[in-house]
């Protein structure tokens, strides 16, 4: 019988355990921050232990980091915990990409940005959106702290085989739509928690015309879903954009060969199967408090079927029967390790050449990476957001985890382009929208929600960006 593209991952990483038991998984790579490292790093020395492979280990700084101002920390807690990690990455030996450096960026971004991320690997770190490597063809997840400190001591973590979903995205995306928009509808029609304990493949031909970029968001995105992995089958996409990078393979054509294997056989099988047809997909935008919580933009708002529904209602204070340019916006963050690359940037910008950001809108963008910020820069793309009223900021996680001073203020509702919507997310009594960030930037100069399809038509002839 054929293999899964995961099975194919998996197994020639298993140094112990029988299958359907808890295995031993090797790790190839381990990429770390400065929130949920300095217990493992603690633990090591406190047992004189060294690190087991601190040359497949890499660290940035990104949860705690101003993006304004940026060696101001306002938190000392998070000072200390930024020390703490360069003081740990000097002591044991681990690459560092440190604050304000070249490389700096958002965990989740600086594994693909270097190159470090790649086809047939295992990689893990301690945050759960560790899921956005699988779009380079890697079983890629998120561990807790003490997993963590298993991975530092040994290279090495117990896990157990996960149940394999297939999901076919076929048709043709329209113009105006987006990876984002995908995996939105997903959760709604499904739920959350639909895919608990399954590893997802994306596969069809709506995932192939899909950029990497595109790819990153959707398996980011699986964890809202329900599954700890989601992975696409390398192609030629994923070769070009880790051909080059300065952690690339030096005998790129082998390892490109090797890679060529890693796609799911004929005759392989799946515990579940979906096929979503994308070919009249509608942008998404979330009403109330879980990524579920979306509809297609030109839907009106549900009617109370539960608890949660009349609580959501009663925390973002809407109603029933409301459409979504009737939220009242205020705030608009571009950001996070979903939504942050060059290529969002860009979509984004389409909406914004002439026009500027509406009076009673504060928009900030906040670059995922330093390698993305500086390139937007070049390109002009900075200026075209700056020109039009947003705020450009430095980069890292930002408003998107509300731990580091960036926060969306109490009460206030915001076009987001995070990940995750809950109570208090963004910041204690924060009312956030998840969206594209094309669909935030069009509501930023149109000061409330409006159809990217539609807005689409009439910039046209403004050209690519």
């Amino acid at each position: 019988m054929g293999k899964t593209l995961f099975e194919k991952v998996w197994d020639p990483h298993v140094l112990a355990g029988e299958e359907g038991d808890s295995q031993l998984l090797y790790i190839d790579l381990h990429l770390i921050h400065e929130v949920t490292s300095p217990q493992g790093f603690e633990s090591l020395r406190n047992e004189g232990r060294q690190l087991q492979a601190p040359e497949k280990t890499l660290a940035t700084i990104d949860h705690n980091n101003p993006t304004k101002d940026i060696f101001n920390f306002a938190n000392p807690i998070a000072l200390k915990q930024v020390e703490t990690l360069q003081r740990n990455c000097e002591e044991f030996g681990v690459e560092l990409l440190d604050h304000g450096s070249a490389e700096q960026g958002i965990v989740h971004m600086v594994g693909p940005e270097t190159g470090s991320s790649q086809p047939g690997k295992t990689i893990v770190c301690g945050d759960s959106h560790t899921a956005t490597n699988g779009a380079f063809g890697a079983i890629s997840f998120g561990i807790g702290s003490s997993e963590v400190e298993h991975v530092f001591a040994t290279q090495a973590l117990w896990q157990k085989k996960p149940k394999l979903m297939r999901i076919n995205v076929i048709g043709e995306l329209q113009s105006g739509v987006y990876a984002k928009d995908i995996i939105l509808h997903l959760i709604h029609k499904f739920g959350t928690d639909y895919a608990t304990g399954y590893a997802i493949e994306f596969a069809g031909e709506a995932i192939e015309n899909l950029s990497m970029e595109g790819r990153m968001t959707l398996c980011n995105m699986a964890v809202e879903f329900g599954a700890k992995f989601g992975l696409v089958a390398p192609d030629q996409k994923t070769f070009d954009y880790v051909e080059g990078r300065r952690k690339a393979p030096k005998d790129f054509d082998a390892a490109v060969e090797y890679w060529k294997t890693l796609y799911t056989d004929d005759d392989a099988t799946f515990d579940d199967e979906l096929v979503l047809d994308v070919s009249d997909l509608a942008p998404y935008v979330t009403w109330g408090t879980t990524p579920s919580m979306g509809l297609p933009y030109n839907e009106a708002f549900p009617e109370i079927s539960d608890h949660n529904d009349e609580r959501a209602y009663e925390y973002m204070e809407l109603e029933p029967g409301m459409s979504f340019n009737e939220i009242p916006l205020e705030f608009v963050f571009i950001g996070s390790c979903t939504n942050a690359r060059l290529e969002d940037l860009m979509a984004g910008a389409k909406y914004i050449k002439g026009r500027k950001v509406a009076d009673h809108i504060n928009a900030i963008v906040v670059p995922g990476s330093r390698p993305v910020k500086t390139q937007a820069e070049e390109m002009g793309l900075a200026q075209m957001y700056i020109d039009a009223g947003f705020e450009w900021r430095d980069p890292g996680c930002s408003a998107c985890i509300s731990m580091n001073g960036d926060q969306v203020p109490p009460r206030k509702h915001a076009a987001s382009t995070t990940n995750r919507n809950f109570e208090g997310r963004q910041g204690p009594e924060s009312r956030t929208h998840i969206c594209s960030p094309a669909m935030a930037v069009l509501a930023a100069v149109k000061g409330h929600f409006y159809d990217t399809r539609l807005d689409d038509q009439e910039v046209q002839y403004h050209g690519a960006i």
